[in-house]
């Protein structure tokens, strides 16, 4: 990801209310849907979504070398009895957590990265902002609903996206992201869901 020289926090946060808009559709006869990421179902995405808010969060606040914030199995069950309610909750903790002053300065303790792992504030929030660009299309589509990111969350989240290499790291299990997909991109939204593993005209089997 290319250095970070702008706040990305206003474009960071229309895109994780999209996603809170996205998760608001889901209903717990949804849950067991499967979703664009093959690994998870619904239930498994939402708790990611969720344990990854409470992980950032937790890092703006100098709290992110706590391995146990972030894992997913801790939230599952409370995902599974309120879906929409669980998540939109976590969403709000982390913007509120992005909004305070100097978290752009911040160091952030990153443990999924690796051991001991830290970046600065404005890299990390750029992490979060390419992960939830792409995390609300990945739920609407489990439901097979339409989504939409303002053209500039689109423009601004495009570099990021693209500067994400691609190769054969990424069939390891802890990479982020499957491999580049080619050939259905007809947008910057599509190139963006392409380069990071995702097929545009994903739909449930």
């Amino acid at each position: 990801m290319p250095t970070i020289d702008t706040d990305l926090r206003p474009v960071h946060r229309v895109a994780v209310l999209r996603s809170i808009d996205a998760v608001d559709a889901v209903r717990p006869s949804d849950l067991d849907r499967p979703t664009p990421c093959a690994e998870w179902t619904l239930t498994g995405l939402l708790a990611h979504m969720t344990a990854q808010h409470h992980g950032f969060a937790a890092a703006a606040r100098g709290n992110g070398a706590d391995e146990a914030t972030w894992k997913a199995e801790t939230v599952t069950d409370a995902v599974r009895a309120d879906p929409a309610g669980t998540y939109a909750k976590a969403a709000h903790d982390v913007l509120d957590a992005f909004a305070d002053d100097g978290v752009m300065e911040t160091t952030f303790a990153l443990p999924e990265f690796g051991p001991d792992a830290t970046f600065p504030g404005a890299l990390a929030v750029g992490f979060h902002f390419v992960d939830y660009a792409v995390h609300g299309w990945d739920v609407a589509a489990s439901l097979g609903a339409a989504y939409e990111l303002p053209a500039d969350v689109v423009s601004a989240v495009l570099p990021l996206a693209m500067a994400i290499p691609d190769g054969d790291f990424r069939d390891s299990a802890p990479s982020p992201f499957g491999r580049a997909v080619n050939g259905s991109a007809t947008t910057d939204f599509d190139r963006i869901l392409a380069h990071l593993g995702r097929r545009p005209d994903w739909r449930q089997p």
